[in-house]
């Protein structure tokens, strides 16, 4: 019978992953390794489809009878996203966010997961292959840049905004790189990982007039 794997588990699978199937097509995709989904300029290449089917696979062989859901399963069956906020155990899969960037060559990109019970974000990973920094967050119990228990910071300084993607932005609002970003797009994958490192660095994401809005520990202090 198969355990369910820790934290750091989780991690190390996310890196073998990408390291399979994302980092060598980094500059390096064909034409026919890019495509795009239901809207103009929404696109997915060989290496979103690749890691998203092999994380998926590895999580629910560990998690029996969880719910797995990822971004690209969803585009082609949106059903898939009906049980995610009653679903006892679940986690959600970004395998390449940014993509993007990714196609045109930018580091800035990432992996991400988020594990949920009940509805509720327990535990997330953002890897940024590109750039070797790895953000991993637990419900309750601290987020960490590298092995690094981030603190939360005040410092007024950092009130510029960012908006590159969500697996680099959440990390540039938890350390306190950047003050606030602000989201159309609701997909849970892109912001449930970062929305727990985020509040667990002292940080927390707001709607208001249908944006989320994401605000550092500094923009959270003077919201």
């Amino acid at each position: 019978m198969n355990r369910p794997m820790d934290t750091d588990a989780v991690l190390d699978l996310v890196r073998e992953v990408v390291a399979e199937h994302v980092t060598p097509r980094f500059g390096a995709l064909e034409r026919d390794d890019v495509s795009s989904k239901r809207r103009p300029g929404d696109l997915v290449t060989v290496a979103d489809r690749d890691a998203e089917a092999a994380l998926s696979a590895a999580l629910r062989a560990a998690h029996p009878g969880a719910l797995v859901v990822g971004e690209e399963a969803v585009s082609s069956d949106p059903t898939l996203l009906r049980g995610l906020s009653t679903a006892e155990h679940a986690f959600v899969v970004d395998p390449v966010d940014g993509t993007r960037h990714f196609v045109a060559g930018s580091p800035d990109h990432a992996t991400m997961l988020a594990e949920l019970r009940h509805g509720r974000t327990v535990r997330s990973w953002i890897w940024q292959p590109q750039h070797g920094r790895a953000f991993v967050a637990e419900h309750g119990a601290g987020a960490w840049a590298d092995g690094v228990r981030i603190e939360p910071t005040t410092d007024p300084r950092t009130l510029r905004p960012t908006g590159t993607c969500c697996g680099v932005d959440y990390p540039r609002l938890a350390v306190g790189q950047a003050g606030w970003a602000a989201y159309v797009k609701k997909k849970p994958w892109d912001h449930l990982p970062g929305g727990l490192l985020l509040a667990e660095a002292g940080g927390r994401v707001v709607r208001r007039a249908g944006v989320l809005l994401a605000l550092s520990p500094s923009a959270s202090r003077r919201a």
